[in-house]
């Protein structure tokens, strides 16, 4: 760095108040709801469990994953919380660094199948900078994961940027490729109104097993043989790779660190991406915990 010139600190920021989100869960299809609070510096996003015997503490980490199917779910062995990827992307996009996650249900409801709801509760209460530096995670050397056609592969860059392309053999949907550098901005404006999809069939499939209970045409954009079948169409014409790359962000804030890294993703998934996110934490020399 020249003389005289001094790297921009940046500081933690919290919620300027507490606001509630309210709606129907993804899996049981029961009436759930979630209040975000302030927190401390340090402390990081929280999710705290309201059940019958307590409140139970739970932290984002790669490791906590308990299962990836439908929609990502944490546990410490006791209790799991379940689809907070929007909830996870959402704060991870609008660098809220502390943050409690007060969950009532089980489950974080779905709302409208994109993050865009809760960018919109988390806005209304704004933020507070707060007397500690941010503490990022910096990808040292370049790292890839490749399996079952799936892959991640990320390079050092002093930003967060996505790459992502994903290929589904349906004429609705075909190959889609979207590349964003993420920032508040651009999240808030790009990637979080992009909503949750699925085909037809599948849907069907999952509702006969008694699976995805929540899930309908107000949450889930669904692919039916002849096209989409949401009567409001698209919010933006490649919306299923910019949900996929929420998705992503949301896994990414597994990490617990905002982090400073350029992603290539092909056709990853939940599942995929916390096994990507597990080995570059154990990688030796892939990580650099720094303040900034």
């Amino acid at each position: 760095m020249p003389p005289g010139i001094q790297e921009i600190v940046m500081p933690q920021t919290t919620l300027g108040g507490a606001v509630s989100c309210r709606g129907v869960s993804l899996h049981s299809g029961h009436e759930v709801s979630m209040e975000f609070r302030p927190a401390p510096e340090h402390s990081g996003i929280v999710f705290h469990i309201h059940s019958g015997d307590g409140v139970h503490l739970l932290s984002p980490r790669p490791d906590a994953v308990s299962t990836t199917e439908l929609a990502t779910t944490i546990s410490d062995g006791t209790v799991s919380v379940s689809t907070i990827e929007h909830v996870l992307a959402a704060l991870n996009g609008l660098a809220v660094d502390n943050v409690e996650v007060h969950v009532f249900g089980g489950e974080a409801p779905i709302l409208d199948g994109s993050a865009r709801p809760v960018v919109e509760a988390l806005r209304s209460v704004g933020f507070r900078t707060q007397n500690a530096p941010r503490r990022m995670a910096r990808v040292m050397r370049g790292y890839a994961l490749e399996k079952d056609g799936r892959s991640i592969a990320v390079e050092p860059f002093d930003g967060f940027r996505v790459d992502y392309t994903i290929r589904f053999p349906h004429p609705v949907i075909g190959e889609q490729h979207f590349v964003l550098d993420i920032t508040p901005e651009t999240f808030e404006r790009d990637i979080a109104p992009a909503r949750t999809f699925g085909f037809l069939k599948e849907v069907e499939y999952l509702h006969s097993r008694g699976l995805a209970r929540g899930g309908s045409l107000e949450n889930v954009i669904v692919v039916g043989d002849e096209g989409i079948l949401n009567r409001e169409g698209l919010r933006f014409p490649d919306e299923f790779v910019r949900h996929k790359m929420l998705d992503f962000i949301g896994d990414m804030a597994m990490l617990g660190h905002p982090v400073l890294g350029a992603f290539t993703v092909s056709c990853s998934g939940h599942g995929h991406n916390n096994a990507f996110l597990r080995n570059l934490v154990q990688g030796e020399g892939l990580l650099e915990y720094v303040e900034r």
